[in-house]
């Protein structure tokens, strides 16, 4: 295991890295340096998500909610057919500090579940999806690197299938319906310098940190402070990754404090029945998403709070489901 590893990280070594990429005129093992992380994933020849899905899942390619060729959704109902089955092994990636070159986590994790499978296990990686904040920052991607990606990179670190805006939609819906609650004084009555609830964007946008809100003429809302987080900090991303289901999901999304009353008693998304317009928002993005290595592997990448301020795993759904289906996960 260790020798088949080793080799996938030795091959891509130089190009293992962050955005913008380390370019090196190193050759290691034949393979010409200088590529970028995004040439290698351009290089690479995916196979149909459909094989992947009928391949390593044993599923009726017929099942899938497809996202065009090479990503798609598990629906449900394959994931209530695998309640019988015997689990498998669970590896779990902790944190580490990445090399010079961005090999951490998810080079570690994609590396580690190829070379499993190129010794003939029945294994399978699952990661979070990318935010777009650090996407564009500093950090770059989170698909991997070099010879160890999990693709289409491009797709997957952008606007994928979606998820994200789900989740950032969800949550200033929230925000919406906390303004016109304060609005319309309804009760329970929030006080307006208690409101713990701010609103989201998927993206590093420092102006937005701290703002005022309600600015304008009287139908324009009551002007307090506000500001905006990043989406995958949002209290609904880590609900959304610990949901069972969609009502469980429901219930979890009401008993979210929003803010005080002027007694300080806690006013929660169920107080203002926000749970049920924000639950079906989120209904098709709480599905899983299949897409697949460069060595043609099945990869889940499917929510993804951050891990400083929440638990930093990927989605309940990918956690349960593949230990019924691979032998190691």
């Amino acid at each position: 295991m260790l020798t088949a590893t080793r080799g996938i990280f030795l091959r891509g070594r130089s190009h293992l890295s962050r955005l913008p990429i380390y370019t090196s005129t190193r050759s290691i093992g034949g393979t010409p340096h200088g590529l970028s992380d995004e040439d290698v994933a351009n290089q690479n020849e995916m196979i149909k998500i459909s094989e992947i899905a009928s391949s390593q899942l044993d599923m009726d390619p017929d099942e899938l909610e497809a996202y065009g060729k090479y990503k798609a959704k598990i629906p449900f109902s394959y994931l209530d057919s695998l309640e019988d089955r015997e689990d498998g092994h669970l590896i779990l990636m902790t944190a580490l500090s990445p090399t010079r070159f961005g090999e951490g986590k998810t080079c570690t994790s994609v590396g580690l579940s190829d070379g499993l499978c190129k010794l003939g296990k029945n294994s399978m990686v699952a990661l979070r999806e990318p935010s777009l904040g650090p996407v564009f920052g500093v950090k770059g991607g989170a698909a991997g690197g070099g010879y160890a990606q999990v693709v289409p990179m491009g797709d997957i670190n952008l606007h994928f299938t979606g998820d994200l805006h789900a989740i950032s939609c969800a949550h200033n819906l929230m925000s919406a319906m906390v303004d016109n609650h304060l609005q319309w004084a309804k009760e329970p009555q929030l006080d307006v310098n208690r409101i713990q609830w701010r609103r989201v964007v998927d993206m590093n946008d420092r102006a937005l940190r701290n703002i005022t809100v309600g600015l304008g003429a009287r139908p324009d809302g009551i002007p307090r402070s506000d500001g905006f987080d990043i989406t995958v900090a949002s209290e609904v991303m880590a609900i959304f990754c610990l949901a069972n289901d969609l009502e469980d999901l429901q219930r979890r999304l009401s008993q979210m404090i929003v803010g005080y009353t002027r007694a300080n008693q806690p006013v929660t998304c169920g107080d203002l029945n926000a749970q049920g317009a924000m639950s079906a928002l989120l209904r098709d993005a709480l599905q899983p998403n299949l897409v697949q290595t460069l060595e043609k592997n099945a990869a889940f990448v499917h929510g993804g709070p951050f891990a400083n301020i929440a638990h930093g795993w990927y989605s309940r759904h990918i956690f349960s489901f593949p230990h019924s289906v691979f032998d190691l996960f």
